[in-house]
């Protein structure tokens, strides 16, 4: 019987700090809990630091604590873990994380070995994290659109990505946007389903 289980990882800047578009993955990650009717989170240490998470049966939705860009020692850790204590074939990493190509609020699943378009959380998770040595194992992303300013210059991206959030950006990181994660974690799933019946 193939019982899936997943780590979903947000990344971005700790909060409540950084209440920045750059934690869009952190904001998306609180109202899902809420969809996927889990436990609040709660402070536990894993991979070595305390951080926010929420477990349950199928779902375990962690926080990365720390800065964005150094996040990938930590993913990897945390994924190690959680192998050790089930079987990686019935185990799925997927990172949720800030899109500067969407728009505000839009949810896309995005395959794990697209490039990260100058993401540097990503581009940490990959550097600490081989998917090669979990051949069984999907790994994947959900990007969360923050939009982007007209300029494209990265003073002008850096400013905007790392500015406080504004409450209508909130609620639709919050309470529109976890609505679409949930339903992308179902597509991987019956993909990852048909793959493993297949």
């Amino acid at each position: 019987m193939f019982n899936p289980r997943f780590l979903v990882v947000s990344l971005g800047n700790p909060l409540p700090k950084y209440e920045s578009l750059h934690s869009a993955g952190h904001f998306a990650l609180s109202g899902l809990a809420k969809v996927l009717r889990q436990p609040a989170f709660s402070e536990v240490t894993l991979g070595s630091h305390k951080c926010l998470v929420s477990r349950g049966p199928k779902y375990t939705l962690v926080q990365s604590p720390t800065l964005m860009n150094v996040s990938g020692p930590f993913v990897a850790r945390v994924w190690q873990e959680m192998a050790r204590q089930t079987d990686p074939a019935s185990l799925s990493l997927v990172i949720v994380h800030d899109e500067l190509e969407k728009d505000l609020g839009v949810v896309r699943l995005t395959a794990w070995d697209r490039s990260p378009r100058g993401h540097n959380g990503i581009k940490s998770v990959k550097k600490s994290l081989s998917q090669d040595k979990y051949p069984q194992s999907p790994f994947a992303r959900i990007a969360v659109g923050i939009g982007r300013p007209e300029a494209r210059d990265a003073e002008t991206v850096s400013k905007y990505v790392l500015a406080k959030v504004s409450s209508d950006q909130r609620t639709a990181l919050e309470e529109s946007a976890p609505l679409d994660v949930a339903r992308r974690l179902v597509e991987l799933e019956a993909e990852w389903r048909a793959q493993v019946d297949g």
